[in-house]
């Protein structure tokens, strides 16, 4: 073949692969525009919560330790020990534990000793002792339960450092600092949790209005701060977007902690380090001066109120309701009135917050309330 007519006819052959590649990208909007495949509506991939009452295997009531100042974290001298006081955490004791632990263990750091005991095995208490053992302490943990019959076992379960922390008219500059140091500890450290057996793991999470409301952040107005550029922000979406009937509905990223598989874990490992574990529960002082430890970390929570004689510290109830999973739905939702979580053990759903109540007797009205408000938003819903 000459140089022209190769040259001709690789021509001709561009054109014909353009023109085929031109009537490919001219048929392509047909396989997106498909309801299986919609890249451009958001609300395609948001799969309907299964509702009905025969769904609910379990209900319990949580009661949250809440102080208005913020969570205690101080080092006292009681006698010939040394108290490091950690608890009052509100609902951001899931989301502050390593970070508040870290500010524990440097407490611990300032004395000379190396065997510490260590109140409680909730959350807050298990990242503690966790710290302090990677800084070559021998830990004792003193509890009188273990998960899942701790109060951090009726918790939701997302990252919310924020949450009924303290009471916003209380909280001084220097809290506020000692709230971000521990909330930017608490990121990093779980973002290396991320893969090891979904202990944590990043979902959607939806915040629905069907009318617009006064307040719009999302919360309920309480996460009274915020550090920007950590987690994602809250993006509103427009209605081709989403397929909910109403007039705001906004989305962002979320951390979910799988609680059960989540606490195992870190218990386990604890275990494995060398830590001990002795189930005894302590009401009085005399008690933690019976201890062998000269050194006293303490996570109790609300069992602090009566040992340590803190009468700020007050419960703030919280009921939940779990129907069974649903693998399909993978995100979180709230709405007015009502919410739903998605984790492994369950669909948890929530809604209610009363300070001061130690009740935890769950009211099957109060979830039935819940189940109504959400069968009435999946029903409006598009698709």
């Amino acid at each position: 073949m000459k140089r022209r007519d190769f040259l001709t006819a690789a021509g001709l052959g561009g054109v014909a692969l353009a023109t085929q590649g031109l009537a490919s990208c001219a048929t392509g909007p047909k396989l997106y525009a498909d309801k299986t495949y919609n890249i451009n509506r958001g609300y395609q991939f948001i799969p309907k919560l299964k509702l009905s009452k025969d769904r609910i295997i379990k209900e319990t009531v949580g009661l949250r330790p809440f102080r208005p100042s913020g969570p205690r974290i101080e080092k006292v001298q009681l006698g010939n020990k040394t108290i490091v006081h950690n608890y009052g955490h509100g609902g951001s004791g899931w989301s502050l534990s390593w970070g508040t632990g870290n500010l524990a263990r440097n407490l611990v750091k300032e004395t000379s000793e190396k065997k510490i005991a260590l109140l409680g095995c909730g959350t807050v208490g298990i990242a503690t002792a966790t710290l302090l053992q990677e800084s070559g302490y021998e830990v004792t943990i003193y509890t009188k339960d273990l998960p899942p019959n701790v109060t951090s076992n009726l918790a939701t379960g997302t990252w919310s450092p924020a949450s009924r922390v303290c009471d916003k008219s209380k909280a001084t500059p220097e809290f506020e600092k000692v709230w971000e140091d521990a909330t930017r500890f608490s990121f990093r450290r779980l973002q290396m949790m991320l893969g090891v057996d979904d202990i944590v793991q990043w979902t959607d999470e939806y915040s629905v209005h069907k009318s617009i409301p006064t307040s719009t952040d999302g919360n309920g107005g309480r996460e009274i701060f915020h550090i920007e550029g950590l987690a994602p922000n809250w993006n509103e979406i427009s209605r081709k977007d989403h397929p909910f009937k109403a007039d705001l509905v906004r989305k962002r990223s979320n951390m979910i902690f799988n609680i059960p598989s989540y606490l195992n874990f870190h218990l386990n490992n604890f275990l494995l380090r060398g830590g001990k574990l002795k189930i005894q529960e302590i009401k009085t002082l005399e008690e933690i001066d019976a201890l062998p430890e000269k050194v006293v970390v303490n996570c109790m929570g609300l069992g602090a109120k009566s040992v340590f004689n803190d009468e700020e510290i007050m419960p703030v109830s919280g009921q939940l309701a779990c129907l069974i999973p649903q693998t399909e739905v993978n995100y979180k939702l709230t709405t007015q009135g009502a919410y739903f979580i998605t984790r492994k053990d369950g669909i948890y759903l929530g809604g209610n917050g009363i300070d001061g109540s130690w009740d935890t007797t769950p009211k099957r009205e109060l979830t039935e309330k819940w189940i109504d408000i959400l069968i009435d938003l999946m029903n409006d819903m598009k698709g």
